[in-house]
């Protein structure tokens, strides 16, 4: 799986989580040691997408580095507020 399509699975997942989906927007930010996918959702939608004591969040990050690809880099997802 090539790094568009973990943009667009972390978009799909945060899609289906929250009810203003037009504000849904998922950043690829290349750094040295990892390629971080920066998730920013409504104000209002914040608590869906991280969940009770983070667990969707987990979830989701449990979910992108199982199809991220292995290699040098680490795949992560940071949650933007």
């Amino acid at each position: 799986m090539s790094n568009p399509d973990i943009g667009e699975l972390v978009r799909y997942l945060a899609h289906n989580l929250v009810d203003a989906k037009d504000e849904v927007k998922v950043a690829l930010v290349e750094e040295r040691t990892a390629s971080v996918y920066e998730l920013e959702v409504a104000e209002d939608d914040l608590g869906k997408v991280i969940g009770r004591a983070g667990k969707t969040a987990r979830a989701i990050r449990t979910v992108v580095n199982a199809v991220a690809p292995r290699g040098r880099k680490r795949t992560l997802v940071e949650i933007l507020e």
